[in-house]
């Protein structure tokens, strides 16, 4: 929720670790080195020299991805890689799986993907380096959607770290909340005693008005739902050459992807401060989400009505991560304040609606 570095959750992968795993893998070669540890918060991945190649080993915490919770990301992505969008090559077990069960820990592994990792180095959620990378990302989520529009699986079940939409649409969202956390044990009881009812009415007072109707009927598709920069992988010439890190794909619908993705790469969050946010950086986005798919104006207001709101579901999600498989109650209240609260507040304040109204303009 800032700007500082923090030490990982997770214990690095060791060599040992990582020898262990690729015993699993028939068509893999020894381990010769492993080459980078990623500081990403939620898991622990490597790059891992073997076999004069280079993979990518991830390692969840069992409570947060089982095999077969990986299992749906993996077919999302093979039914990708199918339709011709350049994603990870998920390697499969010499049993036919593609996950890796080994005490308290699920381990995935891939073939490395295609493409520069310009902001390797930079935190999640920050800004595109420019608007013509940001151009470019609406380019490639667009192809994603017009990819996984015959993808048929069902949303995924109430997984932890997850991406959902049933709230933010529902004729009752207080309602659809109180379904959200009877499902998930640990994050009613982190909230038991709170405010929470009146927090979430005042937000979805101020901000929620209309998204019902402008949402109802909208086709629903397998979406990515954590879109930002660092997902990405690029080409020497500032294209999109392949898409990463599936974890929080569900069923939603496009325009919500859409809000995302802004949500999380065209606003400073880590130091907004007083800042604005930079909506050219979103038109940039949805310009190049144009180029493949058709975006009305209709749907362009819908974006801007759905942004203020669309983070609230993952935010209870990570919640319900903090409070119930870490235990850790000060970033649960991080979570929920700053992240729930605090960005959907920004959206009232004077920078926010400006960002919202220049944002219309691309309508």
């Amino acid at each position: 929720m800032g700007t500082e570095l923090e030490a990982p959750v997770w214990p690095a992968i060791t060599e040992a670790e990582a020898e262990g795993v690729l015993a699993h893998f028939p068509q893999v070669g020894r381990v010769e080195a492993l080459r980078w540890h990623s500081p990403r918060p939620f898991s622990a991945a490597t790059l891992v020299e073997a076999g004069g190649e280079t993979l990518f080993l991830k390692r969840h915490h069992r409570a947060v991805r089982s095999p077969a919770a990986l299992g749906e990301e993996h077919a999302f992505m093979a039914h990708l890689r199918a339709k011709g969008l350049s994603v990870p090559d998920v390697m499969v077990t010499s049993d036919g799986g593609g996950a890796v069960a080994q005490g308290e820990w699920t381990y995935e592994l891939h073939r490395r993907a295609p493409g520069i990792d310009l902001y390797r180095e930079r935190q999640s959620w920050t800004p595109f380096l420019s608007h013509d990378h940001a151009f470019e990302a609406g380019v490639a989520l667009a192809r994603l959607h017009a990819a996984s529009r015959d993808f048929a699986a069902e949303a995924r079940d109430d997984r932890p770290l997850v991406a959902s939409f049933t709230i933010v649409p529902s004729s009752d969202p207080l309602a659809s909340a109180e379904a959200y956390l009877a499902a998930r044990p640990a994050l009613d009881a982190y909230l038991d005693g709170k405010s929470w009812r009146r927090e979430l009415a005042r937000l979805f007072d101020a901000l929620g008005e209309g998204i019902v109707d402008r949402i109802k009927g909208r086709p629903t598709l397998w979406t990515h739902n954590d879109w930002h920069p660092s997902n990405l992988l690029w080409s020497v010439r500032g294209t999109v050459s392949a898409v990463i890190d599936f974890g929080l794909a569900t069923r939603t619908c496009a325009i919500h992807d859409l809000a995302t993705a802004i949500e999380r790469t065209a606003i400073p969050w880590l130091e907004i401060g007083g800042n604005a946010g930079d909506p050219q950086a979103a038109r940039a986005l949805i310009a190049g989400y144009r180029t493949v798919l058709p975006l009305t104006g209709a749907d362009v207001h819908t974006i801007a009505r759905l942004l203020p709101l669309v983070h609230v579901e993952f935010a209870l999600s990570e919640v319900d991560y903090f409070a119930g498989i870490l235990a850790d109650r000060g970033q649960a209240d991080l979570a929920w304040q700053d992240y729930l609260i605090g960005h959907a507040e920004w959206f009232l304040s004077p920078p926010g609606r400006d960002f919202l109204s220049r944002l219309e303009d691309a309508a």
